[in-house]
């Protein structure tokens, strides 16, 4: 096992809480119609689009003509975006804010967030600016798990792969880290991650 010096966070799932059923669970009551508009009109395919580069308007304005009949409820997924939010995912930030009080460790953070509204995240969420670094997959135009991103985090960072962590709550975005020889946590709880990181030899 190489000593690892650099542990990178996702953010969304991990440290802080996104999901649009906070918005859609009034918008669209009806369990089984809720279920349609997720897995037909704004799917999570078409949503990581947003996340790779393609702009919101030109995302929305093509499923409108898609789905007329569901305009509003189409229009109301970035019009109601910040709604989605649930907050910060207090133990693990707290597991963060605690890594890097040891200063041993360089300390990233790897997202799938559409460029256009990460800034709003930027504003809402102080442990944000704790990063040395954070690639955003908008900016890139590319998204986690090909893997030009991760290569555009080892390079841009100075990262050897063998020494560094990527934490994920998504098993394809974990998977891609270790492909490009990034050790990988899946995440599922912060008392989890703590244990897998201890397991790595990293203590805090």
């Amino acid at each position: 096992m190489q000593t690892i010096k650099t542990i990178i966070f996702d953010l969304g799932g991990v440290l802080i809480d996104w999901n649009p059923e906070y918005v859609f669970k009034d918008l669209i009551p009806d369990v089984a119609k809720r279920r349609f508009f997720f897995e037909n009109v704004c799917t999570h395919e078409w949503n990581v689009e947003q996340d790779a580069g393609r702009t919101i308007q030109a995302a929305t304005e093509t499923k409108v003509q898609q789905f007329p009949t569901w305009e509003n409820e189409i229009r109301a997924y970035y019009g109601q975006w910040q709604a989605m939010l649930g907050g910060p995912i207090p133990e693990t930030v707290e597991i963060l804010k605690k890594v890097i009080a040891t200063n041993q460790y360089q300390v990233l953070a790897l997202t799938n967030w559409s460029a256009e509204t990460f800034p709003v995240a930027l504003g809402l969420y102080d442990f944000l600016h704790w990063f040395e670094g954070i690639v955003v997959s908008g900016t890139e135009k590319t998204r986690k798990p090909f893997p030009t991103i991760y290569q555009t985090l080892l390079t841009r960072y100075t990262v050897t792969a063998e020494n560094a962590v990527f934490i994920d709550d998504s098993l394809a975005n974990v998977k891609g880290g270790e492909a490009v020889g990034i050790h990988g946590i899946q995440f599922h709880s912060p008392e989890q991650l703590k244990k897998d990181l201890y397991a790595l030899g990293i203590h805090f």
